[in-house]
């Protein structure tokens, strides 16, 4: 088939723009395992989304769960970009007209202090290089209708990328095992989501280690003042309207977030 990366990211953009998801990408504008055409897709949105005066802040990473990988019949994580307008104060209501299909999901933010600007990055270059953490709620979301999604479909939609909030209680990297910090996502005082650092591939670290590899591939590493999401920690959770959300990460504390009824 012929790979048409301008119409994809139309197709994506018109989902948006009329909040009403589209049919998968895969096998209609993209191959089915074609991931560097939907690397493309996404890079052609987040060059319009930058012309428009967005800033990119940092980057995420999907697909760090071995179940979640299965699913998908990959085994590889993915990538997306974060942009400052994707940014939800800790505790501030999110619209829900902004979304078309969101779910939540508990991840740790690390924010570096140095750049990331190699290849083949060790796991003491991944240590330096972070200044501080943070907890944080992901608030993944679909352009593609009933999220039916392949790699290629998600890598395209900006890794299913929607918005995120991050705590305000900075942690030193020493002072948190990221491998063992457990994990609870609590809406209205009850669990809905549980995990542990482990479920990020093995540890978030490594997590860190393959974005900065790939991106610095890529030529576009981290950089100093980068805002990177680890990928989850649990399972994500469909939101329900009108719905609060609070993670608690031992170690790092607590973020908080809640919905709009979408009544509107």
């Amino acid at each position: 088939m012929t790979v048409d990366i301008e119409r994809a990211a139309q197709a994506l953009t018109e989902a948006r723009r009329h909040r009403k998801p589209c049919p998968p990408l895969r096998g209609r504008l993209l191959s089915e395992a074609d991931v560097a055409s939907a690397y493309q897709v996404q890079q052609f949105q987040v060059r319009r989304w930058l012309d428009r005066g967005c800033r990119q802040v940092g980057a995420k990473i999907g697909l760090t769960s071995r179940a979640v990988q299965e699913s998908f019949g990959v085994f590889q994580p993915d990538y997306g970009v974060l942009l400052n307008s994707m940014e939800v104060p800790d505790g501030v209501e999110v619209d829900l007209g902004r979304l078309l299909q969101p779910k939540v999901e508990a991840e740790i933010a690390f924010v570096l202090g140095a750049d990331l600007p190699f290849e083949q990055v060790t796991t003491a270059d991944v240590i330096h290089a972070v200044d501080y953490l943070l907890p944080a709620i992901e608030i993944v979301d679909s352009r593609i209708a009933d999220w039916d999604i392949s790699i290629v479909d998600t890598i395209a939609d900006n890794a299913s990328s929607g918005l995120f909030v991050l705590g305000t209680s900075p942690r030193r990297l020493a002072d948190v095992d990221l491998r063992l910090c457990g994990m609870v996502l609590e809406q209205a005082g009850e669990p809905v989501s549980v995990g542990a650092g482990a479920a990020c591939l093995g540890n978030p670290l490594h997590a860190l280690a393959w974005l900065a590899d790939t991106m610095a591939r890529a030529g576009s590493p981290l950089r100093a003042g980068d805002v990177v999401l680890s990928g989850a920690l649990g399972p994500m959770v469909p939101v329900t309207p009108g719905a609060a959300y609070e993670a608690r990460i031992s170690g790092l504390g607590s973020v908080r977030t809640c919905f709009s009824r979408g009544d509107s």
